[in-house]
């Protein structure tokens, strides 16, 4: 079990470099241009070059390009240096650039870090600059409170761009051949990950997450079948709530019975390749990886639904992190790198690069483009979302913990958990206490 000691310690002594780091960049740097958190940066003239650092590259590059393109013909006068961080690494990434400097004028910051990157000072509030532009009035308002939630309720650090919920993808030709109903609800999804499995011939209903990024798909599926509908009860958390336990329990049992052994280290980037290749029919995912299933199956081989439903029709999901755009106070010309994002978070650019990702557009004009009536899961997420069927688990993303508990903290354990060396009880536990003890410290500094 991880001890709350080694955690805490863990902040202390980050928490000691990074100030020891501020205080011999802010003699040392100057003004060279590699800010570091706490350098307040400036205006600029609103020309010359701005460098953007991409949350998820290799990934979104190519749109990425092609909207920075569109910008410069736009804006000759600006020159954008395209960073691609593959979205691993990104979390270090910053932390590393914020205490050592060398941030990015613009960078993509999703919900999930925002907390963390925000309470280091990075960051510029963009709340001013999006009264005085034409972004004003344009951003989907649950996006917004997604955001200025994450960054502790009061500022928006960063421009909502999109959303990509959970989605259930199924092949359709194998539900059919082996006469399965859509996976709508939970005892569907059950039957069909045992009947389309055969181990001898390599086939598998499920294809399960194990490896990077698997707690928030564990938690999905834990909360949609247990049906609580909130991550605390008062100051509690309710992830170790018997039902939830119950529910991870007979989840994480289709590991290497009705899933391949080799998902244990798969991230999502296996994960999806695995499915797109060999004869799996279900993979939980997001979004994000409607277009690439596109491009391995064509749209006729499979579907994508939202959480699937328990017996009663209830739909429970645990909130997907909204992706955005942040203006760092080092910046050095915050005016071109501000032009940047408000181009980028606007109708057209925004609606290219979320047709490209399948994923739910935050300017709300983009959202209402044609593309999202052919991309069937985006459309079924949407209107999800806006018909309220979806009861929505929100995650503490507000906790500069949270990305270290549901990940570096607890991926070892859930594999754990995966082979047996574990319980799903004492998993929950653990996680429990981790998250318990991050809320009331959090609740101690902000009153």
């Amino acid at each position: 079990m991880i001890s709350i000691r080694s955690s805490r310690a863990r902040r202390t002594t980050a928490a000691l470099a990074l100030t020891t780091a501020l205080v011999l960049s802010a003699a040392a740097c100057g003004d060279d241009g590699s800010g570091a958190a706490g350098d307040k940066g400036g205006e600029g003239s609103g020309k010359g070059e701005i460098t953007f650092w991409d949350n998820n590259g290799g990934v979104r590059t190519e749109v990425w390009k092609e909207i920075i393109k569109d910008f410069e013909t736009a804006h000759p006068d600006i020159t954008v240096k395209y960073v691609g961080i593959p979205a691993a690494g990104v979390q270090s990434k910053y932390d590393t650039a914020i205490q050592g400097g060398g941030l990015p004028d613009v960078g993509g910051v999703g919900a999930a870090m925002l907390a963390g990157i925000a309470a280091q000072n990075a960051l510029e509030p963009l709340d001013g600059r999006i009264e005085d532009s034409a972004l004003k009035g344009k951003l989907n308002a649950a996006m917004v409170d997604s955001v200025r939630s994450a960054g502790g309720g009061d500022r928006m650090y960063t421009v909502p761009t999109s959303a990509s919920n959970g989605v259930l993808y199924y092949r359709t030709d194998l539900f059919e051949a082996a006469g399965l109903a859509a996976p709508t609800t939970w005892d569907t999804f059950y039957e069909a990950a045992q009947k389309l499995t055969d181990k001898g011939a390599n086939k598998f209903g499920y294809t399960i997450r194990g490896g990077e990024g698997s707690i928030a798909q564990a938690l999905d599926a834990m909360y949609g079948q247990s049906g609580i509908t909130s991550f605390w009860d008062g100051d509690r958390t309710t992830v170790n709530d018997p039902k939830n336990v119950a529910a991870l329990e007979k989840y994480t049992a289709l590991y290497n019975t009705a899933t391949p052994s080799a998902d244990v280290n798969n991230d999502f980037k296996k994960m999806n390749a695995q499915w797109d290749s060999g004869q799996i029919g279900m993979l939980s995912h997001n979004l994000g990886s409607y277009t690439d299933h596109v491009k391995a199956l064509g749209e006729d081989k499979f579907r994508g639904l939202p959480q699937p439903t328990s017996a009663d029709g209830t739909r429970v999901q645990v909130s997907n992190p909204v992706d955005g755009l942040g203006l760092f106070k080092s910046s050095k010309n915050k005016a071109a790198a501000w032009k940047f994002i408000e181009f980028a978070a606007s109708h057209e650019a925004n609606s290219k690069w979320n047709e490209s990702a399948g994923a739910i557009p935050a300017n709300t004009d983009a959202a209402k483009d044609e593309w999202l009536n052919r991309a069937e899961p985006t459309k079924l997420a949407a209107a999800a979302l806006n018909d309220g069927s979806i009861k929505i688990v929100q995650l503490p993303y507000y906790l500069p913990d949270w990305n270290t508990i549901s990940k570096a903290d607890n991926e070892p354990n859930y594999q754990k958990v995966l082979l047996g060396k574990m319980s799903a009880e004492d998993f929950l536990d653990t996680l429990a206490e981790q998250l318990n003890a991050a809320q009331a410290e959090w609740k101690q500094q902000n009153g």
